[in-house]
């Protein structure tokens, strides 16, 4: 490694959360009203997991694109939690957007713009972004754009070439099945650890359970965090299992950015130097953390809300 910090390259997105009174799809009303709290708040895969790294303690910085309608919002909001931004302001295209529907259970369902985060390329890479980095992660949605891929592809061989660890993170198993798994796979080999959740885990394996999916997604990339939301996490390395951690017990209000922050607990406990369990246990603590607090960034602390803000901040 050269260094310590982290690289993430990911999407910054705006969420617009609704909680909803009912269970699942089964509780929207077709052609009427449904009754919901909805709120705001800043979101994406890749800008989740750069702000739970950094609220850990990770130097973390982050690359994306953002559009001109909430550039400056977006930028404050990484800050907030300690990350720097290397934000690409489209000037012809708004942030992606997000709506999520959460039913009491937690569970999400989402519909996606990818807005100008779609549009990311080889023109905002620079090769500074990682001076001082040790650990590059790379979110799933970069790749499922052809200017997003092109830039992977090359982040990916400057991390290499300088001694750089790299991990990816498959994001999303529509637009895995769309991409191509065998491609997805093929695109990503140079990463040396894969964190994907069960379902993707399967999808990239064709396997019928969590271990057999973890074991062979190690034996392509050298290790494997599957997080297995309820049923806790586990680690494989070289086609073999090397650790597994239960799920912590805790009151579920919102998924989103459940798995974002346990890869930020993963990778930051990695970069400190702990080993597969005691990295797997760190995910899992910032996974159940993120379940209690609506939205996918970090609780909000009150002396750290604005007096001018953009959304209307819950600190629950």
């Amino acid at each position: 490694m050269t260094g310590t910090g982290l690289l993430v390259i990911g999407d910054v997105v705006t969420d617009v959360v609704a909680l909803h009174g009912g269970p699942a799809r089964s509780a929207l009303a077709v052609g009427t009203d449904t009754a919901a709290d909805i709120v705001l708040r800043p979101g994406g895969s890749g800008a989740n997991t750069a702000s739970w790294a950094a609220r850990l303690g990770t130097d973390t910085r982050i690359l994306t694109r953002v559009g001109f309608d909430t550039a400056d919002w977006h930028a404050a909001e990484l800050r907030r939690f300690g990350v720097r931004p290397h934000l690409r302001v489209d000037p012809d295209r708004p942030t992606a957007v997000v709506i999520a529907m959460v039913d009491v259970t937690g569970e999400r369902s989402m519909l996606t713009n990818r807005g100008a985060g779609g549009h990311i390329g080889t023109g905002d890479w620079d090769e500074s972004l990682l001076e001082g980095v040790g650990h590059l992660h790379l979110s799933g949605y970069t790749l499922f754009a052809e200017p997003g891929l092109q830039l992977s592809r090359l982040a990916m061989a400057e991390a290499s070439r300088r001694g750089v660890s790299i991990s990816v993170d498959p994001a999303s198993t529509g637009f895995l099945r769309s991409f191509g798994v065998e491609r997805f796979i093929q695109e990503t080999l140079t990463a040396q650890l894969i964190i994907p959740n069960l379902d993707e885990a399967l999808l990239l394996t064709r396997e019928t359970s969590a271990e057999g999916a973890a074991e062979t997604l190690s034996l392509r990339y050298g290790a494997a965090a599957v997080k297995l939301g309820s049923r806790g996490a586990l680690m494989a390395r070289n086609g073999k299992l090397a650790a597994r951690v239960p799920a912590l017990t805790t009151e579920v209000i919102d998924s989103i950015g459940a798995g974002d922050a346990f890869a930020a607990g993963l990778l930051t406990a990695l970069l400190g130097g702990a080993d597969d369990e005691a990295a797997l246990d760190a995910g899992r603590r910032a996974g159940a953390e993120a379940v209690t607090v609506l939205g996918g960034r970090p609780r909000i602390l009150p002396s750290e809300l604005g007096t001018n803000e953009l959304y209307p901040l819950n600190t629950n």
